[in-house]
């Protein structure tokens, strides 16, 4: 008999390819006529590059949240709430850690279920800390001495400037999100100087690092101690994995004693609408993002679940040196980003921005200004909801 394929894409990581790969080898065990075939795409690629063109090539795609209002709008992913039984969403709903389920519930339509969870968090080099007497720093006034000693690292790629901004911004109470304003002008304008002063004691190259390229940097030259930011990669954390084990944390506080609330990342498992096979797909995608399957094939071999249950497991946590422990409240009180269609391009275009100004290039209020004018103009570009629960 002819096997029953599908095609599935997703980003070029460990933590994203290994464990879906040995997911689907399980799954076509359990079920000899189906073979699952996974594909790559950079990290750039998957936050940024057209849904819809993959749409057409694929069956399972990886994505992210803020993807989903252009989803809606194109009508290219399958609504998963019709094809799943009342009980099991639930239970999903249910086992999700922080707002990973939620996330993909956009118009009462399901795009994706939770099949990775992430939010910035701090991590660092133990032994350089040790080599130069310093413990992680707990506060902004902390973090800013041990980045004057030129021990600190932070991924500065456009959207992740941006994205780290606005979790100042928002744990600040400074996210207004209306029809003609994003953020309070005041509290903008002192993030991005805090952070301007952050990213002056760094050196030119994080412009063009993003998250992966600091841990990479982090974890194989001694040339970084700290990084207060990053969306988290629990590879890094496990021994064996790179020549130098990260440890991670929760992020400093901000100057008022202020916890620092950051941006939700993360993937979810979604399905094209143009799949002919959508009942074994949605059979695939339950199964890959269920306790079992997150706790065991999919949290032991790299991936970084989204099962509340994988986040607890001690097995889990005790070959991550406590990664899931460590980091878990970073992503109970992280931020879902804005989902309307047009938001995607505002990330880069205003973290240029705000790399604008640290340059000198912009003033203060043009940078600001210049955020507030890139944001009308993607509200302009699709539709505009308040939804963001701060």
């Amino acid at each position: 008999m002819t096997a029953l394929k599908l095609r599935g894409i997703t980003w070029n990581h460990s933590r994203a390819l290994p464990p879906l790969v040995v997911a689907s080898q399980r799954y076509e065990e359990l079920h000899p006529q189906i073979r699952i075939q996974w594909e790559k795409r950079t990290l750039d690629e998957f936050g940024h590059a057209n849904l819809a063109d993959l749409a057409q090539r694929y069956d399972l795609l990886i994505v992210d949240h803020p993807m989903l209002g252009e989803v809606h709008r194109d009508g290219i992913l399958l609504d998963l709430k019709p094809h799943l039984q009342p009980e099991s969403l639930t239970s999903m709903r249910g086992d999700a850690l922080g707002p990973s389920f939620e996330s993909y519930h956009y118009k009462d339509s399901l795009y994706a279920l939770p099949i990775d969870a992430a939010a910035p968090a701090a991590s660092y080099r133990p032994d350089l800390l040790e080599r130069i007497g310093k413990q992680p720093p707990a506060t902004w006034d902390e973090l800013i001495e041990l980045a004057r000693a030129g021990a600190v690292c932070m991924p500065a790629f456009p959207a992740d400037l941006f994205l780290n901004f606005l979790g100042m911004c928002a744990s600040r109470y400074g996210m207004i999100a209306s029809r003609d304003q994003l953020l309070d002008r005041i509290v903008a304008a002192r993030c991005i100087e805090e952070l301007r002063e952050l990213a002056s004691y760094m050196p030119e190259t994080i412009y063009s690092m993003n998250p992966i390229d600091i841990y990479e940097a982090m974890s194989s030259r001694d040339e970084f101690t700290y990084c207060p930011f990053a969306y988290t990669y629990s590879n890094y954390s496990r021994p064996g994995f790179a020549a130098h084990t990260l440890l991670f944390a929760n992020p400093v506080s901000l100057r008022e004693g202020i916890p620092l609330r950051t941006i939700l990342g993360g993937t979810g498992i979604a399905i094209s609408v143009q799949c002919k096979h959508a009942d074994i797909a949605t059979e695939f995608s339950a199964f890959v993002t269920g306790p079992a399957c997150q706790t065991h094939l999919y949290g032991i071999c790299g991936g970084q679940p989204a099962s509340k249950t994988a986040w607890y497991d001690p097995l889990l946590n005790s070959i991550s040196n406590n990664f899931f422990e460590r980091t878990r409240s970073s992503i109970e009180t992280a931020i879902v980003r804005p989902r309307y269609a047009g938001y995607i391009a505002l990330q880069a275009a205003a973290g240029k921005t705000i790399a604008a100004h640290f340059h000198g290039e912009l003033s203060m209020g043009q940078a600001v200004d210049q955020i507030e004018d890139l944001y009308r103009c993607s509200l302009s570009t699709g539709f505009y909801e308040k939804e963001l629960a701060l």
